[in-house]
Order: structure tokens, then C-alpha cells, then sequence
């Protein structure tokens, strides 16, 4: 049967004495990942990984998600269980503002844990990746209402990201994707094949 063992000895090697972590400690976040806080996320989120993650790839090989005759779609078998754990532990947010629920310590630590959770279960790893994904655009561009409204969802794990793709001639091949921009009389862009609009910035 197959196995995973995240590579924690090898991480804590690269944090410490390639990157030197500590010299990063008068930066946000970095001040609260002290060494043994560092050490105890990486270690429970291998275990997480190891445990939890890898063994649902037989169940999502074999079921993989299923859409119902009433619309709604069922993931596989332990799926659900494992995101709602995923959750709860603040591993979604593990390095999102405290404002909004998140742990708010390094996106380094982050990025660690995603790539424990991508190695050990890909298939799973897409739903809290894409929530992610939809956070950071959020943080960065959203206004203040709408961080107040998505952002505690999405770090909590109520809420979650989607990736949509309305190009029927390609699929998930983005390289396929095709759209065409056409100005408008306000300065805005009309997108095909939607006619989404954005402001050209300045």
C-alpha cells in the first residue's frame, strides 16, 4: 500500500540553516513562528498529511466526485470528514490576517503545509488551495465590505473557492483559453466570450 512521510527534518534543515529563519524576525508574522511553533506546525501538519490525507486517494481513484440527477455533488468516501478536520484545525488560514480568523503567521509556513497536503493527497489539496487562491485575490483587491463578507468564511472553511473556466473549446488546458478585450466608451473593457468589465488602472 502506498505511503507518504512529509520531509520535516529537510524542511526545518532549509528554514533554519539555508534561509535563516530567525534573521526574519522583525517582520510580520515571523516574530510568533519561533522555533518550536515552527517546528510543532510542520510536525502536525506531516502527521495530518501522512494520516489522514494519503489514504483517501484510494476512495477518490475509485468514486472520485459525483454529480447527482438533482444537481448537488458528492466528493468521495471521507473527503467531507477530512476538509471539515482540515478546517477546524486552521490549516486553511494558517497564515491569513487574525482579522479575519487566520493564524497570521508566515505564508512560508503555508506554503510548507500546502506542499505536504499536494504531495499526500492532490485530488483533496485543490479544495483548500482554491480557497486560498480566491483569499489572497480577495486581500488584495476586495473592498473592505467585501473582506468582511468572504474573508472569515473562506479562512474558516464555511466558504470555499472555486476556479471556473467558461471556455467550452478547451477544458482545464488554460493554454487553450482565448478572450478578447474590447474598450468601451467609459474607459471600461467588455470581456468574450462574458462580458465581464474591469477599469483600466492609471
Amino acid at each position: 500500500m502506498p505511503t507518504y512521510r512529509a520531509p520535516v527534518a529537510d524542511v526545518q534543515f532549509l528554514l533554519k540553516d539555508v534561509f535563516g529563519w530567525e534573521l526574519y524576525s522583525n517582520l510580520p508574522g515571523f516574530s510568533d513562528a519561533t522555533a518550536d511553533v515552527v517546528e510543532a506546525v510542520l510536525r502536525e501538519g506531516a502527521k495530518f498529511c501522512e494520516e489522514v490525507l494519503q489514504p483517501l486517494n484510494l476512495s477518490g481513484d475509485r468514486e472520485g466526485c459525483k454529480q447527482l440527477a438533482d444537481g448537488s455533488v458528492t466528493t468521495p468516501k471521507g473527503f467531507k470528514q477530512a476538509y471539515e478536520s482540515y478546517a477546524e484545525g486552521g490549516w486553511i488560514g494558517l497564515s491569513a490576517p487574525a482579522e479575519f480568523g487566520g493564524q497570521a503567521l508566515p505564508f512560508t509556513l503555508q506554503a510548507v503545509i500546502n506542499e505536504f497536503s499536494s504531495s499526500a493527497n492532490m485530488a483533496f489539496s485543490m479544495y483548500p488551495g482554491l480557497s486560498q487562491g480566491a483569499l489572497a485575490a480577495l486581500l488584495r483587491h476586495g473592498s473592505s465590505a467585501q473582506k468582511a463578507l468572504y474573508a472569515p468564511k473562506l479562512v474558516s472553511g464555511e466558504w470555499s473557492g472555486t476556479m471556473n473556466l467558461t471556455e467550452p473549446h478547451c477544458g482545464t488546458d488554460l493554454g487553450l483559453l482565448k478572450t478578447r478585450a474590447a474598450r468601451k466608451d467609459d474607459g471600461a473593457y467588455a470581456l468574450r466570450p462574458e462580458d465581464l468589465h474591469f477599469r483600466r488602472r492609471a
